[in-house]
């Protein structure tokens, strides 16, 4: 009995957001892996297992999922954003390389999602619209001094940079260290964006500046934008659009 297993992107929140793709997909699995937020996106239906589980059991879940399709299901690991960015397709794939020699026998595919930071730069206008680069802030699986040296050679680039995971309860000061580091390598007056909740009714939009800019105004459900020293401001009644322009002069 052959099963398949896809590792599926369920965007930043909002259900049309989800890719017709990864729509279809979810309706032909028996089975959903996922944390526990991020199955509940999924509808039931009958003939359909849910496989919630905790957060930073990663390596578990994905060799569950390996486990039940190579036993002949059809397993969809979800993901919110895209799979492949800090999420679940390098998990999968630690755990395919580790695990048992016929599980690469099993059909495997991922398929993309709206990441959030992507819905993140469209929700503030066109932050991301040069080069950037994309950092998380999670000290969980590397060391902070390799999290600081990167945001210093991205200052020093004049990279716009998004920011995944800035600020989580256990670790709140991770950020501030962050914003310092900033602040220090691209000056106060430099834009920074917080896109908390972006695609959802929670959704929030703060633009100021690394001058202004405060801790508690993230958290693990906010995605951070800091700026080139190129990116703009469009000030109008509606609230302002952020944008980086696409040429360097």
């Amino acid at each position: 009995m052959s099963g398949w297993l896809v590792v599926a992107g369920l965007g930043p929140g909002a259900d049309g957001m989800i890719t017709p793709e990864v729509s279809e997909v979810l309706a032909q699995a028996t089975d959903i892996v996922g944390y526990i937020p991020y199955v509940k996106r999924v509808p039931e239906r009958e003939g359909l297992v849910l496989h919630a589980t905790d957060n930073r059991q990663e390596l578990d879940r994905a060799t569950h999922a390996l486990e039940m399709a190579a036993a002949g299901r059809n397993v969809v690991v979800v993901s919110s954003g895209d799979p492949g960015v800090f999420a679940m397709a390098s998990a999968l794939f630690e755990a395919l390389e580790a695990g048992l020699k016929q599980w690469r026998e099993v059909d495997i595919r991922v398929l993309p999602g709206v990441s959030a930071m992507l819905a993140a730069s469209a929700a503030a206008g066109a932050p991301l619209g040069h080069d950037f680069c994309c950092i998380n802030l999670s000290d969980n699986l590397k060391p902070w001094s390799l999290i600081e040296r990167r945001l210093q050679l991205a200052a020093e680039a004049d990279f716009a940079m998004a920011f995944y995971n800035p600020r989580s309860k256990s670790r709140p000061e991770g950020f501030a260290k962050a914003l310092s580091v900033l602040r220090e390598a691209c000056g106060p007056d430099r834009i920074i964006i917080f896109a908390r909740a972006v695609s959802t009714d929670e959704q929030q939009v703060r633009v100021t500046t690394l001058a202004e800019a405060e801790p508690e105004m993230a958290d693990m459900r906010t995605l951070v934008i800091v700026g080139s020293s190129l990116t703009k401001v469009i000030d109008r009644p509606a609230g302002p659009l952020v944008y980086t322009p696409r040429s360097v002069v």
